[in-house]
């Protein structure tokens, strides 16, 4: 796809199917009025019914449009925007005034190809019902109502990173075919509501949907201020360190052949990361404790590991 401002010129402003009362201002400012084909989303929170409006914008745009042969050097350039003007304005839908703006739509869409995520999919798991607040290190963290996918929300200097780095990511997961432990990054948007803007990371979560999980870490193999912090180990779910790890005498089972893959995939996705100059990145280790699933207050044997990706490592097993 082409760098565009707008939305691209073969398709029609009508298919994004924003909403009755609803004006697309485009350079020219030529507004385009177009009747309502998908609900309205209704969030509590205006940036999120934004963000959710313009993923179902997004994915509807690139329907129309086939994938490209070949991913070009200006799709890691490109992205799509659109300003809109709610002129019939019920605060309790979407503000008056919002801008979406979509980075790299192409690669984006090849990366959840390559993931095995069908746009479709995506879009349920994001739109169906609003996605809810979880507990997050720094910044704004979503996830979404079937647990499949986070939503991140970063600074605009990460963003800048991920555009930086965003080739040589892809170029990794065509050479492993998606099979890593780094973080499976799916879409990346910028969505501005009374003239300030906020950018969101959309990741697949790799902790289970379907399996709470009852012990989390943080590794980075290293002892040095890797202990959690008071406050940190009153939360419900607080995330340990690698102090923590040992002072447990904590041991994950896996089996040997598991472990030889597990520890080949940690090492490969090392190594790029080290050639991308990129030094602060741990693991991100979930357990889920088979008797704890169905007796929360009791302590058991561990069966499964999981494990999500947020800027780090991750393994699910």
């Amino acid at each position: 796809m082409a760098s565009s401002s707008a939305p691209p010129a073969t398709v029609p402003a009508s298919t994004a199917a924003p909403g009755q009362g609803f004006g697309f201002a485009s350079k020219t400012k030529k507004k385009h009025f177009v009747q309502q084909k998908v609900k309205v989303f209704r969030a509590a929170d205006p940036l999120v019914g934004v963000f959710l409006w313009g993923v179902a914008h997004s994915i509807n745009e690139l329907s129309q449009v086939p994938p490209p042969v070949m991913l070009l050097p200006d799709d890691f350039k490109a992205s799509s925007k659109i300003k809109v003007n709610n002129h019939l304005f019920h605060r309790e839908n979407l503000p008056s005034h919002f801008k979406f703006k979509e980075y790299c739509p192409q690669v984006f869409r090849n990366l959840r190809d390559r993931f095995g995520i069908d746009d479709q999919d995506y879009l349920v798991s994001l739109t169906r019902s609003p996605p809810s607040e979880s507990e997050g290190s720094d910044g704004r963290f979503l996830i979404s109502y079937d647990r499949t996918l986070v939503i991140k929300e970063v600074s605009s200097e990460d963003i800048a990173d991920m555009h930086s780095n965003l080739s040589n990511y892809h170029q990794y997961i065509v050479k492993c075919h998606g099979n890593t432990l780094l973080p499976q990054f799916l879409g990346m948007y910028r969505v501005s509501v009374d003239n300030e803007d906020s950018y969101m990371l959309v990741m697949r979560n790799m902790f289970s949907h379907r399996l709470p999980v009852h012990r989390k870490y943080d590794l980075k193999g290293s002892l040095v201020s890797r202990e959690a912090s008071d406050k940190e180990k009153v939360k419900e779910l607080p995330t340990l360190k690698d102090m923590d790890f040992l002072n447990k005498n904590q041991k994950v089972y896996i089996g040997e052949e598991e472990k030889k893959i597990f520890l080949e995939k940690l090492k490969r996705d090392v190594e790029f990361l080290v050639q991308l100059k990129i030094m602060d990145y741990s693991l991100l280790l979930g357990i889920h404790d088979i008797i704890r699933g169905s007796e929360p207050e009791e302590e058991g044997p561990v069966r499964e590991v999981e494990s999500e990706g947020d800027g780090n490592p991750s393994v699910e097993e």
